[in-house]
């Protein structure tokens, strides 16, 4: 399709978020303006990216202006969540370019994972026992009242993560706690900040994600997805995932979009699940009030959540988004790579008690997997191979400096 419609900045060239945001524009007919944090961004090789700027020192709104002007960009998506919440205290239009992107008071209420939780026990989801520690709270009674085995994680990540880093603290996004014991010193360790993580009950299963575009309180695309790996394995970015079709979890899908609309939320979001099959229940872990990690798959299944938000906004189009697949897989090969690695030669690093291990099933697997026609790759791609080759020769690159060092 030729480049004949107004052009697009993507911010965050350096992902296979963004990346997948490049390709779904560009293959639309959309000329991309990727920004990006230095020279090496996957995406700006990318046959779909039609420029690539080095990202600007300073605030976004000091040079975001200037950036419309020269390109004549009348759309801007962004993939990080601290560059989302930047762009929600702009303006909804900038010099006739549309930011596509949370507004300020949709943003809060998702990053806040306890505000998050307590809406949707509101409307009615299953959500896990939640407490969030707080000055004054009499930390021992507390300790031996909660249902365990426990995991620790941060209810707004960016501000914790600038805290502990002034505080001289590590940075862990998940931490596992089986006793009071554990748990009371886990508490005592942020005591220093007056801050600490949410604390909530483990949920077993497998991680589902569910996907919708919403516009005016409806959904108008949907998608979703079982998270099959991840790294670290315990639990982070999804490095091999399974679309489901749309005829499962029907009513959870419904579930979800009703949580969307209690939230009033516009634009694309993932739902994310732990669900367990043998009991049929579904404990609500949050809403990404951005473009998440296994957005590739969407993609490669049709559902296009980044055009659904341009053709809808900008182009004012309202015929519905056609329905995605439902039998393919995704997986991202670097990170896949890493997590077969631990499981084969460092388990004991594993943080989760119980992840089951099958490191021989794991490596046969990654192989077969090479065979399997039903899957694709989160970066390569056989007609647009310049972002797979960037990546390549920059983890070899990575690995000659580690063994230097």
């Amino acid at each position: 399709m030729s480049k004949s419609l107004p052009g697009a900045i993507v911010l965050g060239l350096d992902s296979a978020i963004g990346l997948t945001i490049i390709r779904e524009l560009g293959g639309h007919g959309v000329a991309v303006h990727g920004v990006g944090r230095g020279a090496g961004a996957i995406g700006a090789a990318s046959r779909y990216c039609t420029s690539a700027t080095e990202r600007p020192k300073g605030a976004i709104a000091d040079w975001l202006p200037g950036l419309i002007a020269a390109t004549g960009a009348r759309a801007l998506l962004a993939t990080s969540e601290t560059d989302l919440m930047e762009l929600a205290a702009l303006p909804q239009t900038i010099d006739g370019c549309h930011i596509l992107t949370p507004r300020s008071a949709q943003l809060e209420q998702v990053i806040d994972k306890g505000r998050t939780l307590a809406v949707a026990a509101s409307v009615g989801l299953l959500v896990p026992q939640t407490w969030q520690p707080a000055e004054g709270d009499d930390f021992a009674a507390r300790a031996a009242d909660l249902l365990y085995p426990l995991v620790a994680k941060w209810a707004r990540p960016p501000q914790a993560i600038a805290l502990l880093e002034q505080a001289g603290l590590e940075w862990i996004k998940a931490e596992y706690v089986r006793t009071p014991d554990q748990l009371l010193a886990l508490l005592e360790r942020y005591r220093p900040i007056g801050r600490w993580p949410l604390i909530q009950q483990y949920c077993g299963g497998v991680g589902l994600g569910q996907m919708l575009y919403m516009e005016e309180g409806q959904a108008t695309l949907r998608f979703q997805h079982r998270r099959l790996h991840e790294w670290p394995p315990e639990g982070g970015v999804s490095t091999l995932c399974q679309a489901e079709p749309l005829q499962r979890h029907r009513s959870q899908m419904a579930s979800s979009e009703q949580l969307l609309r209690a939230l009033r939320w516009d634009g694309p979001a993932m739902v994310e699940y732990r669900y367990e099959a043998e009991s049929g229940r579904y404990w609500l872990m949050e809403v990404n009030g951005r473009f998440w990690g296994s957005l590739p798959l969407a993609w490669h299944c049709g559902a296009c959540f980044a055009w659904e938000s341009y053709r809808r906004v900008v182009l004012g189009e309202r015929d519905p988004a056609p329905l995605p697949r439902g039998d393919l897989r995704a997986r991202y090969m670097i990170p896949e790579t890493k997590r077969l690695a631990r499981l084969l030669l460092a388990r004991d690093r594993i943080g989760d008690p119980f992840f089951r291990a099958r490191p021989l099933a794991d490596l046969a697997g990654y192989f077969l997997a090479f065979l399997d026609p039903r899957m694709r790759y989160y970066v390569f791609l056989w007609r647009d191979p310049g972002p797979w080759l960037r990546d390549m020769v920059q983890g070899f690159r990575k690995a000659l400096r580690r063994e230097r060092r």
